[in-house]
This record gives structure tokens, C-alpha cells and sequence, in this order.
């Protein structure tokens, strides 16, 4: 409020000075008028009063057209009077608006006062008073220039905030496309890939159920004919013996050619008695077999220093008695060259050589006993 009304009073003290100012350049014109207008009476009146340019006869009457001059004069003085009042009532006013600034002037040094005393510097009155008000003025203005400028910077910041708005999208419709070009080259590549690994399978397949050629099994059996089988506990564990041991699913496997397999039993004998009942006993990788109608048995008991047998059941190598751990190494190398039997031909059979005669056997329609049984031998070319 203090501002206003210091605003206010200034404001009415430069109104006042504009008004004192303007009535004191008009009063020299109207006092020069007035002057000008009487003279030009005077002459007049004086004229008409002695047309001869002689003295005037009190006794004569007089002229009727003075009348007018006289009248005309009292007019001039009234105006003069007039303006005379005027002039005072513009001094009048110039007083009091003097007064009202040493009001204003009397305020404002109090104040300056007071902020002399708080150690504040005060400026002098006017100067504040026309600072507020060039301050005021200039604030106005630049306000309304802060909201011009503050318009103008959304309506162009409107255009480019579309225009990113714009790019954006482009960019992601250019993206995106290209993402799936590449989701559905990436596709292509995997669908190629995996028809590429079903022909594979297929001709693995396909190939896996082709009997092998006999120069194939003829060069395989050469490769053999000395070979000796080495007991390898650390990669193909033992079996132990157990007496009621029955080969697992040996009941469903039908046929004459599975009946040594259906009635396999494991027996514990010295080997006296193994002497005594079969001529022929071998020891082969580690563990004694002993021979019987074409197939190797594991003749447990014949010595406690060789007990190794990766399997406990029948062997078949046909009549004429053929190592068993030629026939198993003759059968993991065909195995392994048709792509069933993945590890190491060794004339052991173990864990993986019993998966590889699964698989075969399933693929030809055998009986998967996972043993070397005649029908395996027979389609292999090994009997």
C-alpha cells in the first residue's frame, strides 16, 4: 500500500507541475492582448473624442457613438479582472501542488531517515519516487515482452515438438520393419537349420537301417583278429554277482532265439567243476567265460582275482566260438561307423555299447534286448 500511495502521490505532483507549467506560458499571451486591446480603445475613444485634434468642450454633450467605446472599454476591464482571477487561481493551484510535493517531500525524507538509521542508504525522494514510477513503467513492458517471448517460444517449440514427434515415428516405422525383416530372416535361418537337421536324421535314419555291405564287416573282422580286450573299471564299472539275478524284461522277449536269455541264471563254482562240465574257459578283459551252445557265460567263481565283467548275461559269437571280445569289438565298429556307437572300441560291453544295440535293434525291428543276441548278429553280418 505504502508503494501505491507513493506512486499516487507522485503521479499527482508531475500532474500538477504540467498544469502550473502551461498556465504560465499562457498568461504573457493574454496579458499581451489585454494590453494590445486597450491601447487600441484608448486610441479609438480618443479619436472620436477629438476629431480636430482638439481639446474636447466640457460644455458640448456627448457624442452618442462614445457610448459604445466606454462600453467596450468596461468589457476589456471585466476581461482583464477575469483573467487576473484566473492567474491568481492558477498561482493558487501551483501553491498547493508546491505544498502537496514538500508533503511528499517531508514523507519521503522521514522515511529516508529511517532507513539512515536501520544503515540502509536511502536516495533522495524525487529520485525514488520517479525510479518507482520509471519502474513501474518499465516492469509493465516487460512483462508484457516476457509473455510475448514466452508465446512465441511455445508456438515455435509447438511445430518441433510435432516435428520430433514426427521423426520419431518415422524412425519407428523404419525400425520396425527392419526388426522384422531381421525377426523373420532370423526365422528363415532356424527353419532352414532345422529342416538341414531333419534330413540329417532322416538320412542317419535312413542310413542306419541299411545293413552294413559284407566287404564292410569282412575288412572290420581283419581289423580284429588279434584284438584283446583290457579291463577298465575307472570307465566301465563292474556288475556284482547276485544269484537271483534275472536279465530285466528277458520274460516278453519270445522266440527260440531268446530262450538262453529268458533262462539266464548266474552260478559261483572253482573251477574243478567248471573243468568238469564245459571244455572250453578263457579269460577275456579282466573276467573268465566260459563257452556253451554258441554263447559266452561269465563263469563266476573260477578265480577271485579276475571277476570283471561289465556284463552279466549271455554273449552270442555263433559256432565257431570266436572271442567274445572280438565279436563286441566287431560290433561297436559297425555300430559306430553307421552312427550309433559313440565311444571308444574297446571289447567292453558296457553302458554305451548296450544303448547304441538298443537303438539298432528298434530301427530294424528286432527286440531290444541291448545284448549281442543271434537276430543282432545276423542283420549286422557277424554270425
Amino acid at each position: 500500500m505504502i508503494m501505491i500511495m507513493k506512486k499516487f502521490t507522485s503521479l499527482l505532483i508531475g500532474c500538477s507541475l504540467a498544469l502550473a507549467g502551461a498556465a504560465l506560458a499562457q498568461q504573457p499571451d493574454e496579458q499581451q492582448q489585454t494590453t494590445k486591446g486597450k491601447r487600441a480603445s484608448e486610441k479609438a475613444h480618443g479619436t472620436q473624442a477629438q476629431p480636430g485634434r482638439n481639446a474636447p468642450n466640457p460644455q458640448e454633450r456627448p457624442n452618442p457613438q462614445e457610448r459604445p467605446a466606454k462600453q467596450s472599454g468596461a468589457v476589456k476591464e471585466r476581461n482583464a479582472t477575469n483573467e487576473r482571477a484566473t492567474t491568481n487561481e492558477h498561482g493558487a493551484t501551483k501553491e498547493r501542488g508546491a505544498t502537496k510535493e514538500r508533503s511528499a517531500a517531508t514523507e519521503l525524507g522521514a522515511e529516508k531517515g529511517q532507513k539512515s538509521h536501520a544503515g540502509h542508504e536511502a536516495p533522495n525522494a524525487e529520485t525514488n519516487a520517479s525510479a518507482h514510477a520509471n519502474r513501474g513503467a518499465t516492469n509493465e513492458p516487460s512483462a508484457e515482452k516476457n509473455r510475448k517471448e514466452q508465446a512465441t517460444e511455445q508456438s515455435a517449440n509447438a511445430p518441433t515438438s510435432s516435428t520430433k514427434q514426427q521423426t520419431e515415428q518415422q524412425r519407428q516405422g523404419v525400425k520396425q520393419p527392419a526388426t522384422e525383416a531381421g525377426a523373420t530372416s532370423a526365422t528363415s535361418t532356424t527353419n532352414q537349420q532345422n529342416v538341414q537337421a531333419n534330413q540329417q536324421n532322416v538320412q542317419a535314419k535312413a542310413g542306419a537301417k541299411a545293413k552294413p555291405a559284407p566287404q564292410q564287416v569282412q575288412q572290420v573282422k581283419e581289423q580284429h583278429a588279434n584284438f584283446r580286450a583290457q579291463a577298465k573299471p575307472q570307465q566301465v564299472p563292474p556288475v556284482t554277482f547276485n544269484q537271483n539275478y534275472k536279465i530285466q524284461g528277458a520274460e516278453n522277449w519270445h522266440g527260440h532265439q531268446y530262450e538262453v536269455f529268458r533262462s539266464y541264471q548266474p552260478q559261483w563254482h572253482d573251477q574243478g567243476w567248471y573243468h568238469s562240465h564245459y571244455n572250453n574257459v578263457v579269460l577275456i578283459g579282466g573276467g573268465y567265460y566260459f563257452f556253451n551252445a554258441g554263447y559266452w557265460f561269465p563263469a563266476w567263481g573260477y578265480s577271485a582275482s579276475a571277476q570283471y565283467y561289465p556284463y552279466d548275461g549271455p554273449i552270442y559269437v555263433g559256432q565257431h566260438a570266436s572271442p567274445p571280445d572280438q565279436v563286441i569289438a566287431d560290433t561297436q565298429a559297425l555300430l559306430q561307423q553307421m552312427g550309433y556307437y559313440t565311444g571308444e572300441v574297446d571289447g567292453l560291453l558296457g553302458p554305451l555299447t548296450r544303448e547304441a544295440l538298443t537303438a539298432y535293434q528298434n530301427d530294424q525291428g528286432l527286440v531290444a534286448t541291448a545284448a549281442i543276441d543271434q537276430p543282432t548278429l545276423d542283420s549286422l553280418g557277424l554270425a
